[in-house]
């Protein structure tokens, strides 16, 4: 399927009256046809623009005010800088899989910025988790707006990360819930299985048999055996799992599990993910994990093979074409962009780090490798970066963009560019904690695994 047609994206665009516009020195706030914006000018404008795209948001965590960057340090150093900063909320707050209102928001905020602000020298498109989707998405289907792009913990492939997703929760309920009523999709009460597949990995940790099953799991979506931020790898099988455990029951039982399908539902008009035809087997044998798999079932004592036979009798789920369609259009980057882009990922991520290595593929195929550097930290957690690391990164592109040519960017060099940044720029962002946590630079070379479920 093509995501080259920028039909579905620019439909609906259009000028519309601002609403409720509060402007404060260089600080704008206000409403874009129903979705609220914010907007810091400095003073020292210096002509750059960052546009800043954030992740999947729940209803019970939106962010007040509207995120600019992910660290408000990052922020204050790029106002103080001289860069302008903006962001849309996107309708109905961001809840959920916004993709498809977010195109249409940041495009509206980006003309308004033009008629009210200024026509900026150059725009940067920034974006972290699915917001990454978002920002390389955007660069894609609009030429000549932006001039480069930086992602953080991104995923590009949403297609592909529901399915890794549905692949983890139908192993965890085929081996560990057969007997519980537990819908992963089109689900009459979602928030029950999603709660009951939990709870299912939560008994699965007691046991040598269980954590051999939740090795299973993890596997079917490269799901690292690392999760504390600022701690060190576990090195046993059993804590390694129970690490692994932990991803599973938050990010994918309770987060792309059966709540997070209906809520895909909700925005595609069907089941958009699938694993008709997909043979468990092979796809352990492709895992980053399968050692790991199996010293586990050794250890149990429990036999692979059966429950690799118990997964390929069990009955499928299959997908609506429309619906599929749905999130190709809106939420499958191409790679085509053009342009220069950084990218920067923490190496333990069950948003997995394999679509570093899919987004690479696809911009080497269609467009220009030498336009992408990827960076990564020798850390745990999804977005557990720090504004020094943030602002580097950053820095990178600003360089690239400004020289024509990438700086110096082997890990030694950036870790002490991000070292010279002082107290409150070196606190990794916790999500699952809601806090932080304080790291020291961790840029690192890394090589991440092959995704298992691509769409293309």
């Amino acid at each position: 399927m093509s995501t080259c047609s920028t039909g579905g994206w620019s439909a609906g665009l259009r000028r519309t009256p601002d609403e409720n516009v509060r402007q404060e020195g260089g600080r704008r706030r206000g409403l874009i046809d129903g979705a609220k914006y914010r907007v810091e000018v400095p003073d020292n404008w210096n002509g750059t623009l960052v546009q800043f795209s954030h992740g999947y948001y729940v209803p019970e965590w939106i962010p007040d005010p509207i995120f600019l960057t992910i660290h408000q340090e990052t922020e204050k150093w790029l106002l103080d800088n001289g860069f302008a900063l903006a962001a849309s909320e996107f309708k109905n707050q961001g809840i959920g899989y916004a993709v498809e209102d977010a195109a249409i928001d940041q495009r509206a905020l980006l003309d308004w910025f033009d008629r009210n602000v200024g026509t900026p020298r150059r725009t940067i498109g920034t974006g972290m988790s699915g917001g990454a989707t978002i920002a390389v998405l955007l660069a894609e289907r609009n030429p000549g707006r932006f001039a480069g792009v930086s992602t953080i913990c991104a995923e590009y492939d949403s297609t592909g990360s529901w399915n890794a997703a549905l692949d983890v929760n139908f192993v965890v309920k085929t081996l560990l819930a057969p007997n519980e009523r537990i819908e992963l999709v089109r689900a009459a009460d979602p928030k029950a299985s999603a709660a009951a597949l939990a709870a299912a990995v939560v008994r699965a940790r007691t046991s040598p048999a269980g954590r051999a099953k939740l090795a299973l799991a993890a596997a079917m979506a490269n799901v690292p055996a690392w999760h504390a931020v600022g701690q060190a790898p576990p090195v046993e099988v059993a804590e390694r799992v129970l690490a692994q455990s932990n991803w599973l029951e938050t990010m994918f039982a309770l987060g792309m599990g059966p709540t997070g399908q209906a809520d895909l539902t909700a925005h595609t008009g069907g089941t958009p993910s699938w694993n008709t035809g997909v043979d468990y087997r092979r796809q352990l044998a492709k895992s980053a994990n399968h050692e790991l798999v199996r010293q586990a079932y050794r250890e149990a004592g429990v036999d692979l093979r059966a429950d690799q036979d118990a997964l390929a009798s069990a009955e499928r789920i299959s997908a609506d074409p429309a619906a599929v369609a749905y999130t190709y259009r809106h939420g499958v980057a191409r790679g085509s962009a053009g342009l220069p882009t950084v990218t920067l990922h923490t190496v333990a991520d069950a948003g997995s780090t394999d679509q570093e290595r899919w987004y690479a593929e696809q911009v080497r195929r269609h467009g220009d490798g030498r336009d992408l550097t990827q960076l990564y930290l020798d850390r745990a957690g999804h977005c557990a970066i720090t504004a020094a690391e943030e602002i580097t990164a950053l820095r990178t592109l600003f360089e690239r963009i400004e020289n024509g040519r990438w700086p110096h960017h082997d890990p030694a060099a950036l870790n002490g560019a991000a070292s010279r940044f002082g107290e409150g720029f070196h606190d990794a962002l916790d999500i699952e904690h809601g806090g932080e946590v304080a790291v020291t630079p961790g840029f690192t070379r890394f090589t991440p695994a092959r995704s298992l479920r691509p769409s293309r």
